[in-house]
């Protein structure tokens, strides 16, 4: 942010600076008041009817200035080398390292087909795969599965919809991958991704993981964007 590149991707007084240390919901990482505890939830996770089929989230950051042109560049210009300073700010966050300790299977939320080969990587399994380097004492050697879910089909722009449309809107968009259920079967699951905004996608992907036999499935995310 203070253009002194190539010396640090983000420096500390950046960091210091941009990174606002937020109360956050304990299950949706949406900001709290100060005054609120870690352990807590948000009136909506509250009251809603259902329990979360994602039992805890972290996030780094909120999605504002200066990490949302980050993320652009890291997701649609071609920068996945992004990935290590945002795993290095997000393991600085709250309760991040206690979810990589109790996980035993981290999983990336995955693209289509079509949008892999047009970006050419997966954000979320960059993002794994420089947690793991910047953790490796945090979980074991064996922890982390690329393919664990796909995704399935071409779904429509989701930035203008309110959280049921999403959730309508990706109802059969994630499944386990049929050689990796054994696998998942009893296992706690880490999930990885770059943002979240409604939690729907994380919490598709969480049923899918929850269907195909895991025990329960927490989630890790850079930034969470700001409520309406």
């Amino acid at each position: 942010m203070c253009a002194r590149w190539p010396a640090q991707p983000v420096c500390k007084a950046c960091a210091e600076r941009f990174v606002a240390r937020r109360v956050r919901c304990q299950v949706c990482a949406t900001p709290l008041s100060q005054a609120a505890t870690p352990a807590t939830r948000c009136g909506t996770c509250r009251t809603r009817a259902l329990a979360p089929l994602v039992r805890s989230c972290v996030a780094a950051v909120d999605y504002a200035y200066p990490w949302d042109g980050l993320i652009a560049r890291f997701k649609f210009r071609g920068e996945p080398g992004w990935a290590g300073p945002m795993a290095a700010l997000l393991l600085q966050s709250p309760g991040a390292r206690d979810l990589l300790q109790a996980c035993e299977l981290i999983v990336p939320v995955p693209l289509t087909p079509a949008r892999l080969a047009s970006r050419g990587y997966n954000q979320s399994w960059e993002l794994v795969k420089a947690l793991r380097r910047a953790a490796p004492a945090e979980s074991g050697c064996d922890d982390t599965l690329a393919d664990a879910l796909v995704r399935l089909g071409e779904m429509p722009d989701q930035h203008s919809l309110t959280r049921e449309q999403r959730l309508h809107n990706l109802r059969g968009a994630f499944a386990a991958h049929p050689l990796r259920t054994a696998r998942l079967a009893g296992a706690r699951v880490l999930l990885v991704d770059d943002v979240t905004t409604t939690g729907a996608t994380l919490h598709c992907a969480a049923q899918a993981l929850l269907q195909a036999g895991a025990q329960e499935v927490c989630a890790l995310v850079f930034a969470r964007t700001q409520p309406d």
